[in-house]
């Protein structure tokens, strides 16, 4: 990510910013920050999970978003936008906006040598004051590697790895199994 000013911003400074801006950012308690576009091992990860949770979900009360929703955080007071976040319906809106939500159940992030340390750490702990969110899914794309964040209760997240590719895992919150396999299906580790 790059930083696009040192200066300190309000919130409504930001957001009108971001109605026309050409790139998305990221408010950070006052700072905007420009997210940095993916590689094709990134894209490819995000397609793949959006087809396997599309089907998966078909039938049941949940809405998909990718990359391009913003998540007010007010908690954190950050604005964001995760790879890929599940809601249940009806979905949430920020007060005042019908473009930002706040109630994801569930989050993946895809992780990069830029956002990892960001996304393992601030980003969850931000990401841990949504009341309604109880699954963290960070999938790396330089190797077969998934860790799931599993809320056990309001202050005890379970962490389970996975690297073999045919471990499945089961999504609690959605009440849905991703195999390992299927989601690294087309990922060049060479590229």
């Amino acid at each position: 990510m790059v930083i696009t000013s040192t200066q300190t911003h309000t919130a409504a400074e930001y957001l009108e910013l971001e109605e026309t801006a050409s790139v998305r950012h990221e408010y950070r308690n006052g700072e905007i920050v420009e997210m940095t576009g993916g590689t094709p091992n990134h894209n490819e990860l995000i397609r793949a999970l959006t087809v396997l949770l599309s089907l998966a979900l078909a039938e049941k009360p949940y809405r998909l978003f990718l990359a391009d929703q913003r998540l007010w955080l007010p908690q954190a007071n950050l604005y964001t936008y995760p790879d890929i976040m599940v809601l249940p319906t009806p979905i949430e809106l920020q007060e005042g906006r019908k473009d930002t939500v706040t109630n994801p159940v569930f989050i993946a992030e895809v992780l990069s040598d830029s956002t990892r340390n960001d996304d393992l750490s601030e980003k969850f702990a931000a990401y841990r004051t949504i009341p309604t969110f109880r699954e963290y899914l960070l999938i790396d794309q330089s190797k077969r590697y998934v860790e799931q964040h599993l809320k056990q209760s309001s202050n005890q997240w379970l962490m389970t790895e996975y690297k073999d590719p045919e471990q499945s895992i089961f999504l609690e919150s959605l009440g849905v199994e991703l195999s390992l396999n299927d989601l690294y299906q087309n990922i060049d580790f060479d590229a």
